[in-house]
């Protein structure tokens, strides 16, 4: 499933409908986000469970901002609404399968209990 381009409005829904979600943040005048978004369209193919979304930073600047992206591209992976990853720089195709493994393995539960128990009262 290719990836597709989403907006801040779009974002937070994005986050909580959809259990694992990798978000490739990038601009049009980047050379290495062009070159990354080859790999990134190739591996999002392979794994149809897992949303595979992208981000223009001069487009969505607020979003940029929000997640401090000071450098493109930029990667993160949220499970469950939680980050789990977030890197600047490219990888290459087996790095990037890796990581998808390794979210789909990730347990999330001692995160989301740690979150549960610093939001008590």
């Amino acid at each position: 499933m290719p990836s597709e381009n989403i907006s801040s409005k779009d974002f937070e829904a994005l986050i909580n409908d959809n259990e694992i979600i990798f978000v490739d943040f990038w601009a049009d005048w980047c050379a290495p986000c062009k070159q990354f978004s080859v790999i990134y369209e190739q591996v999002a193919d392979k794994y149809p469970s897992v949303k595979f979304v992208k981000v223009n930073i001069e487009a969505e600047q607020e979003l940029a901002d929000l997640f401090e992206i000071r450098s493109i591209p930029h990667l993160m992976v949220f499970k469950e609404g939680i980050v789990i990853y977030s890197n600047a720089g490219s990888m290459p195709a087996s790095t990037l399968n890796e990581l998808v493994e390794q979210a789909l393995a990730a347990d999330v539960t001692a995160i989301k209990a740690q979150f549960e128990q610093d939001d008590a009262p």
